[in-house]
């Protein structure tokens, strides 16, 4: 029997429509016409989203945790260098589901200016692809595909900002006083300057301030860029007009939208104008308006702090925000320990996390299209004698080869010379020794660089979450050095690690022979065991435990029947884990059963031990 849909709507409005409305009018003074304007776009993108989306939503409102499992392993890529445009991505598709890959995070592809485009996250066009990638009928045509082979399709939202070319910002520069609105405008600069005692820099060493001075003299809010313009959420038409935007790419097929920034969206005089209580509400309306229109669709916030500070942007169970976060801190730490061969913060981290709540699901990377920041626990490495300034002095010269016995080879970003406050860039494989190995012609490094490259990566896949790939790491690519040629990509290091994807590179991923095909193989083959392990899921308990060495962590995951013991070596040499008894297990990478009462790690290997029930 057919079901009835036609109230489908109606019976997810009036679930949430009390507390939509209630946020709203606290946020916005009871602004009765800005919210009945609301309601008509959630009903218009309800009706203009495409039955095959429907269908979708419906089977995941009936599966709400389905992104809390474990069969879910994301690759992020630019659409341009791993395959021109979007057509060339659709051409490659058969290339994510041999990687075992079913999540695929778009970095920026909105129309964006030729200069000063900061990546695409300086957007002009909200409903545009840029021309050189493609149109919008070719992003949804790629969604469509990817929906069909299982894939979820993740994009950038930029929420905290517009390009100074969108056209919100020309009817601003023309006196426009609806689109002077959506802004931050200063005829002089005493508001401006009374924002500045209070809210910091986010780039201090190449930023001149949160605002910039325009030709006609008037003041406009900048907090990243110069020709970023901050929106102004205190303005509902701005909140209306970007949940349209958002609902517009939902109904392209995106079933993953990141808000970017989010952190920062809402600025209120005498404050950081950081993670105010308003950010909250807009997340949480966002959030309700998803479940209304388009409920398969997840939010990701990009919010760049540790996990315990990150929670609050996950909201609770009973008044949810984001779905998802990011890892950033467990990122960063991860390359301390890899440095320090110190696995005492890592560990520290990783019980952190698994004090937190189920719904709690994070997004682990090792590598990103962004530069590793040092935000790490000071406090905590101080115990150790680790002091921030000598500390992040240590981690940038031992990443870019300057340390003695360093094999590491990446480049600084925003350095300052000063508080040595430089963040890092580079490719995993750069950066874990492959390439110096590679250019000395050393067979045994480049084993022990690989082994490294693998250990790391089998770690980001036994936490808790959605592990992400960044294109290109699955088959180890190195460092694109040629961007120093490159006039609009040389002052910026990060597209040291953005090179084209390699695919006479990738061509090697069969030869089980070649490094690239023993990281390519071995990183598929960790998906599929953590797919087929409930040991993975979101709702496994986890336990660090002392391995009496400071270069091994070792942590137990326990979901129902299943325990598993995780053993990571964070050492170039052999170490040896003892235990009071003996223990049975089996090897989940080789599939060999043990009973003993060690067990030694090879340099840089790790262990996924499945004891017995």
């Amino acid at each position: 029997m057919k079901k009835d849909f036609t109230n489908e709507l109606g019976i997810r409005f009036k679930i949430r429509y009390d507390e939509l409305k209630w946020l709203y009018y606290e946020l916005y003074h009871e602004d009765k016409q800005g919210f009945d304007y609301l309601c008509k776009l959630i009903k218009q993108y309800y009706t203009e989203r495409d039955e095959a989306l429907k269908k979708r939503d419906r089977e995941r409102e009936q599966d709400t945790y389905w992104y809390r499992g474990n069969d879910i392993v994301g690759m992020m890529l630019y659409v341009d260098n791993f395959a021109g445009n979007l057509n060339g991505v659709i051409r490659n598709i058969d290339y994510f589901t041999e990687s075992g890959v079913n999540y695929l995070h778009l970095m920026p592809l909105l129309d964006s200016p030729e200069e000063n485009s900061d990546g695409g996250y300086a957007v002009s066009d909200f409903r545009k692809v840029q021309p050189k990638l493609g149109t919008m009928e070719d992003l949804k045509k790629l969604t469509a595909l990817c929906h069909e082979r299982g894939i979820n399709c993740c994009l950038d939202f930029v929420m905290n900002h517009t390009s100074d070319e969108h056209e919100w910002a020309k009817a601003a520069r023309q006196g426009d006083p609806d689109a002077r609105s959506h802004y931050f405008f200063y005829d002089s600069w005493e508001t401006p300057d009374e924002y500045e005692r209070t809210v910091p820099q986010v780039f201090p060493t190449t930023a001149p301030g949160n605002f910039t001075q325009l030709d006609s003299g008037e003041i406009v809010m900048t907090t990243f860029y110069p020709y970023q313009w901050d929106l102004n959420y205190s303005n509902p038409m701005v909140f209306n007009d970007m949940t349209a935007n958002m609902l517009f790419l939902a109904n392209a097929g995106i079933d993953v939208i990141r808000l970017d920034a989010v952190p920062y969206i809402w600025k209120q005089l005498g404050t950081s104008c950081r993670n105010l209580p308003q950010v909250h509400n807009i997340v949480r309306m966002m959030r309700i308006i998803c479940e209304i229109v388009c409920p398969s669709v997840l939010l990701l916030g990009e919010v760049v702090m540790e996990p315990s500070k990150v929670a609050p942007y996950f909201g609770t169970e009973e008044k949810p925000e984001c779905h998802i976060l990011y890892n950033v801190t467990t990122m960063a730490s991860i390359w301390n320990t890899f440095a320090t061969r110190d696995v005492r913060l890592l560990r520290k981290q990783i019980d952190k996390v698994g004090e937190l709540p189920p719904n709690c699901v994070f997004l682990n990377y090792l590598r990103c299209h962004d530069d590793i920041g040092w935000g790490l626990d000071y406090d905590f490495l101080r115990h150790f004698g680790m002091e921030e300034i000598p500390h992040k002095k240590f981690l940038n010269d031992y990443f870019t080869g300057r340390f003695k016995g360093s094999t590491a080879r990446g480049e600084l970003y925003n350095d300052d010379q000063i508080s040595h406050d430089a963040r890092l860039c580079g490719t995993a494989a750069s950066l874990c020794g492959i390439e110096a190995a590679l250019w000395d012609k050393d067979d045994q490094a480049l084993g022990v660089a690989v082994d490294a490259d693998i250990m790391l990566h089998a770690f980001m896949f036994t936490l808790s979450g959605i592990p992400v790939i960044y294109s290109g790491d699955e088959v180890g690519q190195l460092n694109d050095y040629w961007y120093h040629a490159d006039i609009k990509k040389k002052f910026d290091s990060r597209y040291l690690h953005r090179g084209k994807f390699d695919r006479k590179l990738a061509k090697k991923r069969s030869d089980p022979e070649s490094y690239q095909g023993r990281i390519f193989s071995t990183l598929k083959k960790l998906g599929e065991i953590r797919g087929k392990n409930r040991v993975f899921k979101q709702w496994a308990k986890i336990t660090t435990f002392d391995t009496d060495s400071q270069n091994v962590l070792g942590f137990y995951r326990a979901y129902k029947e299943q325990a598993m013991m995780a053993l990571f070596n964070f050492c170039e040499y052999e170490r040896t884990v003892s235990f009071e008894s003996e223990i049975s297990y089996t090897d989940l990478a080789t599939g060999k059963k043990h009973t003993t009462d060690t067990v030694t790690l090879k340099p840089y290997g790790f262990l996924w031990a499945m004891e017995k029930s």
